[in-house]
């Protein structure tokens, strides 16, 4: 980048004010300008396409289309896309995947005010930011056996309270089936019942309630 020319950044957040306030903090800074902003996935997508942007700002948590997908659209588009996403969660779960579809930043939202612009800076150079405590948490399970998608489906249904049967007829398997899910749910997550694996769950990102 020529000294002259700022850094690039497209946000993707479906929250009105909260790309206002990025923005403007972002617009405040001599070296970098925001280029483009989207509501959801798919205009991200088209932006991206349009502006191909230095840095990228995407929530993880947004209508029609998860920001995970979004984020492995933009890297599709372009494998030197630098994406930061956002989220207001710190579990390694959402870490993890973010990390695996192609992001090199990770920034909880309530630490934008004090560290969202060094990070764009340090994304644009080449670097990466994993927050310290979501690090901790992502070498801590490293070695862990992941929920399946099935187990995750099986916990979700937990969450909102529903029995094993109403969890069988929904799923179209047996409630055997549904209670060898829980059993190697409590196993995986080292739960001692349905409810703690629940707040574990939540707690990690597997899902959001």
């Amino acid at each position: 980048m020529s000294q002259d020319r700022p850094i690039t950044v497209l946000i993707v957040d479906d929250h009105p004010l909260m790309r206002a306030g990025i923005a403007g903090e972002i617009n405040a800074q001599r070296d970098m300008k925001v280029i483009a902003e989207a509501e959801d996935g798919d205009t991200a997508i088209s932006l991206f396409r349009a502006h191909r942007p230095d840095v990228t700002l995407l929530d993880l948590k947004m209508p029609r289309m998860s920001g995970i997908d979004c984020l492995a659209a933009i890297r599709a588009e372009s494998h030197h896309a630098r994406v930061i996403v956002l989220t207001t969660a710190a579990g390694d779960v959402q870490a993890t995947r973010a990390f695996q579809a192609g992001a090199v930043g990770f920034l909880l939202k309530d630490t934008l005010r004090s560290e969202l612009v060094s990070t764009i800076r340090l994304i644009h150079s080449g670097g990466r930011r994993v927050p310290h405590e979501i690090a901790e948490q992502m070498a801590e399970h490293v070695a862990d056996d992941t929920l399946s998608e099935r187990e995750i489906e099986v916990l979700r249904s937990v969450a909102k309270g529903r029995s094993n049967k109403i969890i069988a007829d929904e799923l179209a398997i047996s409630e055997h089936t549904v209670k060898n899910h829980l059993k190697s749910i409590l196993s995986k997550l080292n739960a001692d019942d349905r409810t703690h694996a629940v707040t574990i769950a939540l707690k990690r990102g597997y899902f959001d309630l």
